[in-house]
């Protein structure tokens, strides 16, 4: 690929090729956008097909951080690592401490925590090379499992959607199309049955199904059967591009709001469901409660602050539809809208704070 086109084109900062021999370490940092603060993002190890591949993904994600964090309304940029490998087989503690040292280098520019492929061990035998990683064991200060608070996020953020499509965000009685009943789904099905929603659950895992009928009152439906049934909310919590020309037919709901990551196969799809009058909460928007919680640690963990920021995912999705009626667009592209105003008003604000700067020095010479 022709790198240095690709970064001019999407604007992107910098991308570090890291390589340890010994360890077998060959990882990529993607660093998109540094204008609101440090690039934060995790580092994901898979087995990709091909290197470029594996830049690719390096890539797309830590421009998707730019925008979730900035529409987070965090201060803080967008990175992203991916370690080329098998990570039920590659890993050792050389390979991390390793990339540890190589994120140490850049010196706070880019912080990493855990994403596909990786866990909490890992972030801590990256921790022993360098303090710019979140999402460590809660002895060291961390913030422990983030499934929760990402739950309780999309909980938020689903009321303030429910909100938009029928008049007042109450979620009792309303019948919600859980996709997925992983930990995250799981969290967001107590919060829902709390409340006294009505629940539809689906999952290739059956001991997951079972556990939210059992819990909540769940009832069960086949995975290819939960994108047709009669439902006030959809909520995809499991596989990305689940919203597609095969799906988006079978949909009966008004809502469409879940935790899962890129649900839509292609931005027309956004199209199409705004044209059927679907409210859609866009994803990196509701899901963001975990990267909310994990940056908190910058700052020294506090579990009451990072949740009261984790609620303002309500005002987040809110602010999101009411660009998309302000402008006449789909909630997709008013989420991007909205991180991109955040960015470029900030750059604004110091370009022109360095530009002043510039005056003062001139005056005094």
């Amino acid at each position: 690929m022709e790198i240095f086109k690709y970064l001019e084109t999407y604007d992107y900062e910098q991308v570090v090729f890291c390589q340890d021999k010994k360890s077998g370490l060959k990882a990529i940092i993607a660093i998109h956008d540094t204008t609101l603060g440090p690039a934060l993002g995790g580092t994901r190890m898979w087995t990709y097909e091909s290197e470029e591949a594996a830049i690719e993904d390096a890539l797309r994600l830590a421009k998707g951080m730019t925008y979730k964090n900035a529409a987070a309304g965090l201060n803080l940029g967008g990175g992203k690592t991916v370690i080329i490998g098998d990570p039920k087989k590659d890993k050792n503690e050389a390979m991390f401490r390793a990339f540890g040292r190589y994120i140490q280098g850049l010196n706070g520019r880019y912080i990493t925590a855990e994403d596909v492929g990786t866990t909490v061990a890992d972030m801590d035998l990256i921790h022993e090379e360098t303090d710019f990683v979140t999402g460590i064991s809660p002895a060291f200060g961390s913030s422990g499992n983030p499934s929760p608070v990402t739950a309780y996020g999309v909980y938020r953020g689903m009321k303030a959607a429910a909100k938009a499509a029928f008049g007042d965000d109450s979620l009792e009685g309303k019948v919600i199309a859980v996709q997925g009943v992983g930990n995250v789904a799981y969290n967001l099905c107590r919060h829902l049955h709390e409340e006294g929603a009505k629940l539809i659950v689906t999952d290739i895992n059956k001991e997951a199904v079972q556990m939210a009928v059992e819990e909540f009152g769940a009832k069960a439906v086949d995975p290819q059967d939960i994108y047709g049934v009669e439902c006030d909310i959809y909520a995809p919590c499991a596989l990305g591009a689940v919203i597609n020309d095969n799906t988006i037919p079978q949909l009966k709901a008004k809502v469409i709001a879940g935790a899962a990551n890129n649900q839509l196969r292609e931005t027309k799809h956004g199209d199409l469901i705004h044209e059927m009058g679907i409210v859609y909460a866009p994803d990196y928007v509701i899901n963001a409660g975990g990267v909310i919680n994990v940056a908190d640690e910058l700052y020294g963990y506090n579990r009451e602050r990072a949740m009261k920021k984790v609620e303002l995912i309500y005002n987040n999705i809110e602010k999101v539809i009411e660009i998309a009626k302000r402008d006449g667009i789909p909630t997709y592209r008013a989420a991007d809208l909205m991180a991109e105003e955040r960015i470029e008003s900030v750059r604004t604000s110091t370009n022109t704070f360095l530009q002043n700067g510039k005056h003062i020095l001139n005056r005094r010479r």
